[in-house]
């Protein structure tokens, strides 16, 4: 296969990525938003021990719901909607929390961030493998100190964490671009690359997430 043809199904199959990255990013906002306009639904969750199965569901899924090597790339694609709409519901909190203006502002400055992060990924030519590695053991970081904040319920951990997490999963974002980008293989077929192309979005998708969730936290208008 020649260069050009190459370049035309790599273009395609970044596409699909992103393309599946915003049908997830779609249905989070959708859900999170149209929740949170429930009464019942708000008070059905947050007011019971419910909370914690709608929090941590999304976690759960991570670890059980995806089988890559298993599973269809429809079969993928399903579980990936499922996800984004579980997100949704344990993202309902952040309408209750902060003002509708400035989930806005900060849902269009990750926006930028990420789509800038995330075209450096794509046209760089230096390996980002070190960097990656690096913030890969950032992300653990921010998970141990996360779960120890929720027992100390510190103010100033809680900054530092958004602040070293908008560092981490900015970087993530460049890294992960360019391994689905270094994946692709026109020679795997449709089929493969189709659940290639699921699981990159979701990684994009996840790092998107916690990206505007880190800014949200750090520059987020709470709803007096």
């Amino acid at each position: 296969m020649d260069q050009a043809s190459f370049d035309a199904g790599l273009r395609t199959h970044m596409l699909r990525v992103y393309n599946y990255m915003c049908l997830a990013l779609a249905i989070t906002g959708g859900v999170a938003f149209l929740g949170a306009q429930s009464e019942t639904l708000v008070a059905a969750i947050f007011g019971t021990p419910l909370k914690w199965v709608v929090m941590l569901a999304p976690l759960a899924f991570i670890f059980f719901g995806f089988k890559p090597d298993r599973m269809s790339a429809s079969a993928l694609r399903t579980s990936l909607i499922v996800f984004s709409a579980l997100m949704g519901l344990s993202m309902m909190a952040i309408f209750l929390v902060y003002t509708g203006a400035s989930i806005a502002r900060v849902f269009f400055i990750t926006s930028a961030m990420f789509a800038g992060t995330s075209l450096y990924g794509y046209t760089t030519k230096t390996s980002l493998a070190k960097m990656g590695s690096f913030m890969v053991m950032g992300l653990i970081g921010i998970i141990i100190a996360g779960l120890v904040n929720i027992f100390l319920a510190s103010s100033a951990l809680q900054f530092a964490i958004s602040a070293i997490g908008v560092v981490v999963f900015t970087g993530l974002t460049a890294w992960d671009t360019q391994n689905i980008k270094e994946n692709y293989a026109s020679s795997w077929g449709d089929e493969a690359n189709n659940r290639l192309a699921v699981m990159g979005a979701l990684s994009l998708y996840l790092n998107f997430i916690n990206l505007f969730q880190m800014l949200l936290s750090l520059m987020g208008q709470r709803d007096e």
